[in-house]
Parts: C-alpha cells; structure tokens; sequence
C-alpha cells in the first residue's frame, strides 16, 4: 500500500480551494509544472483521479470531495494537536469562550464563575453572531460556544450541544408602572406598552402565541434583539419587560424593577455548543455539566 504523503495532501487542499492550478501555484510558491506533478503523483497513491477539467478551472471529482473531507478533517486534527501540546507545561492555561452577542451578560458570568480568578486560568471571551461563532468552533479558534439557540445538526455533525438550563421568563418593569399590587396578566399586557425580543427567536414566537392565547393585541414600545438593551429600556420606563428575571437580577434584588407576573410556560434555554476533538481543553469538564 502507498504512503500517503502529507504534502501532498496539503497541495492538493489548496488547489481544490483556489479552483484552479495557476492561482494554487501563485498562491503556494510554487510552479505550475511542480504542483501539477505533486498533483499527479497525489493521485497515483489514492489510485483515482481528483479533478476533471473545465475550461480552465479544475472541478473535484467525486473521489475528490472524499479526499477533501478527509484532508480537512486530518488537517484539524494537526491544528487541535499542535494548539493543545502548545498548551501543555504552561503555568496559565486559556479557555477560549465564544458568546452570541445578545446573549444573557448575568448567565455568561454564572458559566465562567468556576474559573474566573483563577491564577492558572486565562478566559478568552468573545462574541459574535450564531454564525460566526460557530466558524470560529469549527477552526478551533474557540473551545466552546454559549448561546440560547441551538444549533442545526445531523448524523455527521461534530457538534456536541450541552443543555446548561433553562431559564422562566417574566414580565419586569418598575415599581411606579407596576403598582404595589400587579394587576392580571392579560389586564398588564393591554394596558401597557411592552419592550420585546425580535421575532427571529424562540423567545418571541412562544410570546406572540401566549397573546393569541389571551386574545390581546399588544402594543410594543420595542422588539429589540439584545437582552442588555432591553434591560436598559425597562430601566428607564419605556414599558413593561419580556424577559428572564436573570437577565435583571440585580435590579430585582435593589428593587429598581420589580416582577409583575410570571408568563408560566415560557422559558428560555441556554446551551453551550462544543466540537468533538481528539484533544478537546480540559478546562471544559470544570464549567461544563456533568
């Protein structure tokens, strides 16, 4: 059996990227006449041709998309090698962190708390889209994602989502719109202007049919996709708030915002979204659930 040659894999990648052989050649330092003959020599050790011709582009075979998966997928495994070992024998270890950018500032706090102040622990924290998230996760720029929408997957995913909780939602607003004795819930939501998530999410969908349930058509003072904002926006009177008490905690706990009702049978779910590794950081079994 032939030796696959790790150079040559790593030609082949960039030429299946590229599309074509000049730009790949450009690209890798390299002639055109040598990476055609890596190429070639790539090709006679799988025994299968990985790419047909088109005009002047070259298009992956169906033997080549097999060998591209493959290729990144040993290529990752190189990276996640190298970045752990990388780690191995320092006196701080990071744990890098990724946050959907509308996410819950009170609920990242509680998921880090195991490891913040640690003196042999540096926490990376970033945050982004789900998208870019989840890109970075994919290239192991990040070891681990919170966000409270769960990803898409399937049988050949290797994302691995972890439920951490699931949070009540509540309608918040201050003591002076509330009242010292909270009206019902449905007298609350016709009579005041309400401050809302936007509609791309769970959140809202679950709201919009517990109104349709009440037969109430709300008026909205805002639908805003970031919970800190909405927070703020309760803070300052402009209506009453959808939102996780969570999310408000110590405004609830000095009693800035108070609770006016419970919309039982909604709850927000956080997840944190992994990659399966060979050498995954070990600092995630300490924040993870067991």
């Amino acid at each position: 059996m032939a030796t696959l040659n790790l150079h040559h894999l790593r030609l082949f990648r960039a030429v299946a990227t590229d599309g074509t052989l000049v730009g790949a050649a450009r690209a890798l330092n390299l002639s055109q006449s040598a990476l055609s003959t890596q190429l070639r020599a790539l090709e006679a050790a799988l025994g299968q041709d990985l790419f047909d011709r088109q005009g002047r582009g070259l298009v992956l075979t169906e033997a080549g998309r097999i060998a591209l998966d493959h290729a990144e997928a040993i290529f990752r495994t190189a990276d996640d090698l190298v970045a752990t070992l990388r780690e191995t024998g320092r006196t701080r270890r990071a744990l890098r962190v990724g946050a959907l950018a509308t996410l819950s500032r009170n609920f990242q706090m509680q998921f880090l708390r195991p490891v913040l102040g640690r003196p042999d622990v540096e926490v990376v924290l970033r945050s982004g889209s789900q998208d870019e998230l989840l890109r970075g996760l994919d290239g192991l720029a990040l070891d681990v994602i919170l966000t409270n929408l769960a990803p898409a997957r399937d049988a050949a995913s290797p994302l691995l989502i972890h439920r951490l909780d699931e949070q009540p939602v509540s309608l918040i607003g201050t003591p002076a719109r509330v009242g010292p004795t909270p009206a019902p819930l449905r007298t609350l939501l016709a009579s005041h202007p309400l401050i809302v998530p936007t509609r791309e999410t769970g959140l809202r969908a679950a709201f919009d049919a517990l109104s349709a349930r009440l037969q109430v058509t709300p008026v909205f003072a805002g639908e805003v996709d970031d919970m800190a904002m909405i927070r703020l926006l309760a803070r300052a009177d402009a209506g009453l708030a959808i939102i996780p008490p969570i999310v408000v905690r110590d405004e609830l706990q000095s009693g800035l915002l108070v609770e006016a009702s419970r919309l039982d049978g909604i709850g927000e779910t956080f997840f944190a979204v992994t990659r399966a590794r060979r050498y995954p950081n070990p600092l995630l079994a300490e924040v993870l659930p067991g």
